[in-house]
C-alpha cells in the first residue's frame, strides 16, 4: 500500500490517493482534478472508489468529477444524501474487499452530523484512517461552522467520535483533510499527518474524558467563519460542475466591465507604487483564493490585475476551489493603460521605521489582526478592526482622515490587503514583513534598555 497526499496549502486540506495492487482510492478530492488524475495514471493505477468524509464547509469538492470522469465508485456518509448519484457508506458496513483491500466507514460526526471517517484494511490488519474533519493532528475539527446553535450538540458529539477513533490500534496512520492552515480546526493543528498512538500520547483534546467539558475547550475561543464558507455546503449538496478553463483573456483598463470587482494580484511593493482607485489589493499566494473568497461579493464578476508575464492561472485555480468561476479577464498594460490611471497610493515601510512612527504623537495606528490574535498579543493604543469587518463595515470612526493610518497585522500579509483605506482617502502606512508581535517586542526592548 502507498499513500500520496496533495497539500492545498492557502485552505490548510490534504487530498489523499491510496494505491494498492493497481487499484486507487481518491479520498476529499479538491476540485482541480487533473492533478490527482495524473498522479493516478502516472502510477498506472484503475482509480476504484472516491471518497467523501463530509461535505465540506471549506471549499468545493472535485468528488463528483473525479467519479464522472474515471467510472470510480463515489462514497459519501450516508446521511449526507446529497442530490447526485453515490454509494452511501454505512457505520461499519465495509466497502471493497478487492487483493486484500477492504474500507470500513465510521461514523464520526461532530464537524458535520454526516461526517464519516474510513479505516483502511490490508489483509484483515488496520493500517490507516482518514479522519477527515474529525480527529486532527494535535486538535479537532470545529463544531461551530453550521451555526451557534448547533455547535454545542456537535462538540458533544465530537467527543464521542474522537474517542471511537483513539480506540483504534497504536499504530494505524492518521490521516486528516484539514490541518494547519485550515479555519476548520479548533484550534491550530500541527504536523499534516499522524498515528493514533503519537494522538493519544500528545493530543490535548484527547485528555479531556467529558462530553462538555470538551465542548468547553472546542468553543471557548471561536474562530471567525470565512464569509465563502456559507457557500460550500450547498454547493456540495447539489453538485459542482467541472472546473472552468483557468486562461482568462487580456484586457485593457477602458474594456473592464462596469459591474467587475477589480483584484490586484501584483507584489504589494507594485500596488503600493500606484493601484487602480476601487480595486482590492491581494498579492497573489497560497491564500489568495481564501481572502478574495471573504472580502469579495460571491460569485460577483471579477477582473485581476497583474504585472506583464505574471501567471494568473493559480489565482483563477485557487478561486474555482472554492466555486468563483466569474473571473472576466486581466488587466497586463502596467506601463500605459494602469500607468495613468493607477492614482491610489500607500506607503510600505520596515518594523524600525514603522516604529519611529508610532512613537509620533498624531500617531494612530490599525490593528487588522484576528481577536484570537490580538488576545494573544495586545497593541496597546491601536484602533482594533478585523480586516473582513473593515471591509464590511467600514473604516472606524476613530480614525482622523487627516493624519497617517499605521495599519499592521501577524506578518504584514493582511495589513498590505487592509491599504484599500486608500480609496477612502486616507493614508496607509503599512506594516511589511513583520507584524504586531514584533512590535510588542520592539516595545518591550526599548522600555528594558
Amino acid at each position: 500500500m502507498e499513500i500520496t497526499s496533495f497539500r492545498t496549502p492557502g485552505l490548510g486540506d490534504q487530498t489523499y490517493l491510496l494505491t494498492h495492487e493497481g487499484k486507487g482510492v481518491l479520498v476529499d478530492p479538491q476540485r482541480d482534478i487533473d492533478r490527482f488524475l495524473r498522479a493516478a495514471a502516472d502510477r498506472d493505477v484503475e482509480l476504484r472508489f472516491v471518497l467523501e468524509t463530509h461535505l465540506h464547509n471549506d471549499y468545493v469538492s472535485g468528488g463528483e468529477q473525479a467519479a464522472l470522469r474515471t467510472g470510480a465508485e463515489l462514497v459519501l456518509p450516508a446521511a449526507a444524501a446529497p442530490a447526485y448519484r453515490h454509494t452511501p457508506a454505512f457505520h461499519l458496513e465495509e466497502i471493497g474487499g478487492e487483493d486484500g483491500l477492504v474500507i470500513r466507514p465510521i461514523h464520526t460526526p461532530g464537524h458535520t452530523p454526516e461526517h464519516t471517517s474510513y479505516l483502511v484494511l490490508i489483509d484483515g490488519e488496520p493500517t490507516a484512517v482518514f479522519s477527515g474533519g474529525s480527529l486532527l493532528v494535535a486538535s479537532a475539527g470545529r463544531p461551530d461552522l453550521l451555526g451557534t446553535a448547533r455547535a454545542r450538540t456537535l462538540a458533544r458529539l465530537q467527543h464521542g467520535s474522537l474517542r471511537r477513533l483513539a480506540a483504534l490500534p497504536p499504530q494505524v496512520e492518521l490521516l486528516p483533510t484539514h490541518g494547519e492552515g485550515s479555519f476548520c480546526t479548533a484550534s491550530g493543528a500541527g504536523r499534516y499527518t499522524s498515528t493514533i498512538g503519537d494522538e493519544i500520547r500528545t493530543n490535548p483534546l484527547l485528555a479531556i474524558d467529558d462530553a462538555d467539558r470538551l465542548a468547553d475547550e472546542l468553543l471557548a475561543a471561536p474562530m471567525p467563519i470565512p464569509a465563502f464558507y456559507a457557500y460550500m455546503g450547498p454547493a456540495n449538496t447539489l453538485g459542482v460542475p467541472p472546473m472552468p478553463a483557468i486562461e482568462v483573456p487580456d484586457l485593457a483598463v477602458a474594456d473592464v466591465p462596469g459591474d467587475a470587482h477589480l483584484v490586484d494580484i501584483r507584489p504589494r511593493k507594485a500596488q503600493a507604487e500606484g493601484f487602480l482607485p476601487g480595486s482590492v489589493g491581494i498579492e497573489e499566494g497560497t491564500d489568495f483564493g481564501s481572502w478574495a473568497g471573504w472580502l469579495l461579493p460571491y460569485g460577483s464578476p471579477l477582473v485581476l490585475v497583474a504585472e506583464r508575464g505574471q501567471d494568473v492561472a493559480e489565482a483563477v485555480t485557487q478561486l474555482a476551489q472554492i466555486g468563483i468561476d466569474s473571473v472576466r479577464g486581466v488587466v497586463r498594460d502596467l506601463g500605459s493603460d494602469l500607468g495613468t490611471a493607477a492614482t491610489g497610493r500607500f506607503e510600505l515601510v520596515d518594523l524600525a521605521a514603522f516604529v519611529a512612527l508610532t512613537e509620533r504623537p498624531d500617531a494612530q495606528v490599525l490593528d487588522v489582526r484576528m481577536p484570537n490574535e490580538r488576545a494573544a498579543a495586545r497593541l496597546e493604543g491601536a484602533v482594533e478592526r478585523f480586516l473582513p469587518e473593515l471591509v464590511a463595515e467600514g473604516v472606524p470612526a476613530e480614525l482622523d482622515r487627516d493624519r497617517p493610518v499605521l495599519v499592521a497585522c501577524g506578518s504584514g500579509r493582511r495589513a498590505s490587503i487592509a491599504a484599500l483605506l486608500a480609496r477612502e482617502g486616507y493614508r496607509a502606512v503599512v506594516l511589511n514583513r513583520a507584524g504586531v508581535p514584533d512590535l510588542v517586542a520592539a516595545e518591550a526592548a526599548r522600555h528594558a534598555a
